[in-house]
């Protein structure tokens, strides 16, 4: 409560455990999983507790769905009004039986703040917001909730130079307290994203396997206990991160077809903009690869298109970074008429 209260009124309370970001979920990771640990296990569902809650439930899923399609910038005040919401509750100790799911609760809630942060640019801001959501996720008894928002900060670290082992220490703690509670598709999203995180360290081989365990998990299909946070997590999903997995490992051609792939079933444009025009151009990226500028370009567009009326520093780095690369060709009159267009 102490830290998300502080959180919440701008102070700076163990201000020394935040000199880096990655420093921040380092120290998370090893107090969650030793408070998890020390506790007894859970048993059964967390308790919903009064309509309030449910309601309050229901605002955090619409506020995922915001942020897929608009970006972060709004989200981030409106899920930062959900989380101060919560905290009061907490304080008011008039729900001290529903205390367990008010903890959960401001566990998404400080983790959907924690990624519009980083999604914004700030990386120490989300770092300590995703701190917040995995002691809340303690406090709650919930490891479920917090392998999610720890799959999250390892993509905070695996973004960071030099810092993908972090993420797939990150990983591997959420890993672990999941292990035998989680269901498949959860597995699949946790074994993607420990993938990824490999494929910036160059671990080629070990990348391969766990993309192997993504697919297997996600074929034994969806499971009446997958938490409502995993909708997106599906075939599409899981190529378009093995495509990107691809590029990051020097094989341009692997991740064009990881991305071919992944676009049968993945409905980016509509769903998912801000996230497929990241994909759109990393796909640009490995087309430019391969020395086709015209698909380059073409492809290069598409991401441009998607990001129109997206609010997302990070998606407009990864157009920025295409633009770059394309600059030395363009002498080529299709790159110049692209980076001509801002």
């Amino acid at each position: 409560m102490r830290v998300l209260t502080d959180l919440l009124e701008g102070g700076r309370v163990d201000r020394r455990r935040f000199l880096t970001a990655t420093a921040a979920l380092s120290v998370s990771a090893a107090s969650w999983t030793k408070v998890l640990d020390s506790s007894p296990p859970c048993t059964g569902e967390i308790p919903q507790g009064p309509g309030l809650l449910s309601h309050i439930s229901d605002r955090l899923d619409h506020l995922r769905r915001l942020d897929d399609e608009l970006g972060s910038g709004d989200v981030l005040q409106l899920a930062r009004g959900e989380l101060a919401l919560i905290v009061k509750l907490i304080g008011s100790g008039r729900y001290t039986s529903a205390e367990p799911r008010l903890y959960a609760l401001a566990c998404e809630a400080s983790r959907q703040v924690g990624w519009a942060f980083f999604d914004q640019g700030k990386a120490g801001m989300a770092a300590r917001y995703f701190d917040g959501a995995l002691r809340a996720s303690a406090e709650a008894n919930d490891p479920i909730a917090g392998a999610y928002a720890a799959s999250f900060a390892a993509i905070q670290c695996y973004s960071t130079p030099g810092q993908a082992e972090k993420a797939i220490d990150l990983l591997q703690a959420a890993r672990d307290r999941v292990r035998w509670h989680a269901t498949p598709r959860m597995h699949a999203m946790l074994a993607a994203r420990t993938a990824r995180a490999l494929s910036v360290t160059g671990a080629k081989r070990e990348c391969a396997h766990q993309l192997h365990l993504a697919r297997t998990a996600l074929d034994q299909g969806p499971s009446d206990d997958d938490p409502g946070f995993l909708y997106w997590v599906d075939e599409g999903e899981i190529e378009m991160i093995a495509g990107s997995a691809a590029l990051y490992l020097g094989d341009p051609a692997e991740a064009l077809r990881r991305f071919a792939a992944a676009l049968d079933t993945y409905p980016g444009d509509e769903a998912y903009p801000r996230s497929h025009a990241i994909y759109l151009a990393r796909s640009a990226e490995a087309h430019l690869a391969m020395r086709d500028l015209d698909a380059a370009v073409a492809v290069g567009r598409h991401a441009a298109r998607c990001l129109g009326g997206v609010d997302s520093a990070r998606s407009a780095s990864e157009l920025q970074g295409l633009r770059k690369k394309l600059r030395p060709h363009q002498s080529y009159p299709a790159v110049a008429e692209f980076l001509q267009l801002g």
